[in-house]
């Protein structure tokens, strides 16, 4: 069992000063005051959140976890993510994807890293398919891939509006968002599609002809990237009053002449999530949206666990309620991470990393 004392918890609404207690992999009280004389004869960690916050765990709605890019050739394919990139970052909970290169990476790598990852004690989840269409499927189908595989919540990246996309026709679209709906009815899950925007002018069109020549809704689609530019963020503006949009928070430095950074984005938008280039800038980005451009504490961690939570069906992550999952992130007053907790494993303690991946140094 672990205790955090006295800490100002954040669920993300504010709670005020509150003690929380978690066994096994679940929050199971949060009170005024826990006596830890009552838990005598157990054994139990305590934390002293004097003078520091408590966030869930942050969630990355979009990586690329076995590894991305080979753009500029075979020398340019990324690695895989190591687990301290999603715990630098203050991440429990991670959705991975494949990306542009659906001919030379294949998804079983992917559902074997969300694998490898969840064994390492933080949340993993996929999407299948690729930026291409016809996409690549684990089980021949996207619905068979969503309802049948469990670490499968969703559909993408599927590319539109770039020049590497395959530019499926409209039909094809609907096809492939209603089965990937389909999906998520029969395996209890948010069957949505992430959707990879390029540097197209209208870049939301193929996803409103899709929705208006079918029975699909734009809250069926995630589109994302749309901080890449600013005509693309202007549109993102009008798109997100009916539908959900996703920023991208990058490596730094941030290209300013053409890029919109995330922190000043979420401030116009107040919008759905940040995903990632490391997953230290979705930390960063948060970090950067309550101290440069002043937004409450609460209402920018919302864009990074209880509305991903929500739009992604992920039931027991994303707040401090009891019940939910134990995913949870202790900061000190400079915005440092002391204590970290996945699932209710300390990974980080006193500001000491415990866990590693099992290849890292």
């Amino acid at each position: 069992m672990i205790l955090i004392k006295n800490i100002s918890v954040f669920q993300p609404n504010a709670l005020g000063l509150k003690d929380v207690l978690v066994a096994g992999e679940k929050i199971v009280a949060i009170e005024s005051s826990i006596d830890i004389k009552s838990l005598s004869n157990i054994d139990i960690t305590v934390i002293d959140g004097t003078s520091k916050k408590l966030i869930p765990g942050l969630i990355d709605a979009h990586a690329h976890i076995a590894g991305a890019g080979g753009e500029g050739g075979p020398s340019t394919r990324t690695p895989e993510m190591h687990l301290s990139h999603m715990l630098d970052g203050g991440i429990t909970t991670i959705v991975g994807c494949l990306g542009t290169d659906g001919f030379t990476r294949s998804l079983e790598g992917v559902l074997m890293k969300v694998k490898a990852l969840k064994a390492e004690g933080v949340s993993a989840f996929m999407y299948t398919g690729s930026y291409q269409v016809p996409t690549p499927t684990l089980l021949g189908d996207v619905a068979r891939d969503i309802a049948l595989i469990e670490e499968v919540i969703g559909i993408g990246e599927i590319a539109l509006s770039d020049h590497r996309s395959s530019c499926p026709t409209v039909h094809e679209l609907m096809r492939l968002v209603e089965h990937a709906r389909v999906g998520g009815m029969l395996g209890g899950k948010a069957g949505i599609a992430n959707i990879h925007l390029g540097d197209a002018k209208n870049p939301f069109q193929p996803i409103y002809d899709a929705v208006n020549q079918s029975e699909l809704k734009l809250t069926q689609f995630f589109p994302t990237h749309c901080s890449r530019n600013h005509y693309l963020f202007e549109d993102a503006k009008k798109y997100g009053v009916k539908g959900y949009v996703d920023l991208t928070a990058s490596s730094y430095p941030y290209d300013m002449e053409n890029e919109i950074k995330p922190s000043k984005a979420i401030g116009e938008l107040i919008l759905v999530s940040i995903d990632m280039g490391y997953p230290i800038s979705v930390f960063s980005e948060l970090k950067d949206a309550v101290l440069q451009e002043k937004m409450p504490l609460d209402l920018a961690l919302k864009v990074l666990t209880s509305n991903l939570a929500d739009i992604l069906k992920l039931k027991s992550k994303g707040r401090i309620e009891v019940g939910k999952d134990a995913d949870l992130v202790v900061l000190d007053n400079n915005w440092e991470i002391s204590d970290l907790i996945a699932r209710g494993q300390l990974m980080t303690h006193n500001y000491q990393r415990l866990k590693k991946g099992t290849y890292e140094i």
